[in-house]
């Protein structure tokens, strides 16, 4: 696995999006993207993999696949690992570490099977094996066969590198960016929250409709491999495809704070031109002047005893105001509870699979042109 060599590239995301995230793939460029369980594949180099990073808004983390193998014995995975050409790929002054996950094998103690390949590794490559590195190899040990991968993303790519302030419950920016593609938002319309928190959605559309690459602002993991070629990187980086969008995005919260909150983090965007925040309640909204475009909500889900009694007369209000007012207009929104989302009295369409969320299962409801 050299560095002019292709392998296998897995692109991560929640089960239930796997098919939003092939479609982007596509879009942007990539050869023959395949959706399969918890992502996408598709075969490429490491500039592919430094694409990825850079450029795609629905992958939670990029995996390069470096190796697969049977592995019944603790022995056997071992030998395996040792035939891996890590010193191709993994730099011996940088440490790593490794976690592994197991199913339906014999091998079933992950941190035995971790154990026996970091010190394959470091025995093979010298480099040190740390419980803290950046640098991450990952195995999954699934009916006995191993795959062997390296993270090159780091940190999870919603964490996006310029948004700092979040509330109690915010709306990862990669999911955000995959729900507004199911919504049918592809950048050429307005986009309004209503509800809007940190403002993750009204963010996300502003840079999607200026064609800012979503990577632009954070560092990698591949940037301390052996295959990392800085001034290639630096040259990929330096591709500018912004512009200016022909539509606004508007986000409105009843919490001061969130406003203040959402203003700080469009402005680290670099995405303040496009997008305006104000202070409102459901009851306060109305449609800005312009032509009509989304609606799209992260709204409250009522896990508590209680709260789905306030709560319905919220999506209520939220669901009168909607129809009332913004004709034209379509509605997406995410929430846990079908008899929450049925009591706003929108038309909704039928849902598809719920999504795991935040340790919950959260379900899209969309609407087609509000008549």
């Amino acid at each position: 696995m050299t560095k002019h060599r292709h392998f296998e590239i897995f692109l991560a995301t929640p089960p239930g999006l796997e098919d939003m995230l092939c479609a982007e793939v596509k879009l942007k460029g990539f050869r023959q993207p395949k959706a399969v369980p918890g992502g996408v594949t598709l075969r490429g180099g490491w500039p592919e993999v430094w694409r990825a990073n850079l450029w795609i808004r629905g992958a939670s983390r990029v995996l390069a696949r470096v190796a697969q193998f049977r592995a019944e014995y603790l022995k056997q995975l071992d030998v395996r690992t040792r035939e891996v050409a890590w010193g191709e790929l993994l730099r011996s002054d940088v440490p790593f570490r490794v976690e592994v996950s197991c199913s339906t094998s014999r091998i079933y103690h992950s941190g035995a099977a971790a154990e026996r390949i970091a010190k394959a590794i470091t025995e093979t490559l010298g480099a040190p094996s740390s419980d803290t590195a950046d640098v991450v190899v990952r195995a999954r040990i699934e009916n006995n066969f191993c795959t062997l991968s390296l993270d090159t993303s780091g940190d999870l790519l919603h964490r996006r590198g310029h948004k700092e302030a979040v509330n109690r419950a915010p709306m990862r920016e990669t999911m955000a960016s995959l729900f507004l593609r199911k919504c049918g938002y592809n950048g050429q319309e307005p986009v309004l929250d209503p509800m809007c928190g940190s403002g993750t959605f009204v963010i996300e559309a502003a840079e999607i409709a200026a064609r800012l690459n979503p990577g632009r602002s954070r560092h990698f993991a591949f940037e301390h491999f052996a295959t990392f070629d800085a001034d290639a990187w630096k040259q990929m980086r330096a591709v500018k495809s912004q512009r200016d969008p022909d539509f606004h995005f508007y986000g409105s919260d009843r919490d001061a704070g969130a406003i203040t909150m959402s203003c700080a983090n469009a402005e680290r965007a670099g995405v303040t031109a496009y997008t305006t925040f104000s202070q409102a309640t459901i009851s306060e909204i109305t449609p800005p002047a312009g032509p009509p475009g989304l609606v799209i909500l992260n709204a409250p889900y009522g896990t508590r005893i209680g709260d789905k009694k306030k709560l319905s007369a919220l999506y209520r209000a939220l669901g009168e105001r909607l129809l009332e007012h913004f004709k034209g207009w379509r509605v997406g929104i995410i929430t846990t509870e079908t008899s929450l989302a049925q009591a706003s009295g929108l038309p909704f369409l039928p849902t598809g699979a719920p999504i795991p969320h935040g340790g919950l299962k959260v379900f899209l409801f969309q609407t087609t042109v509000l008549e």
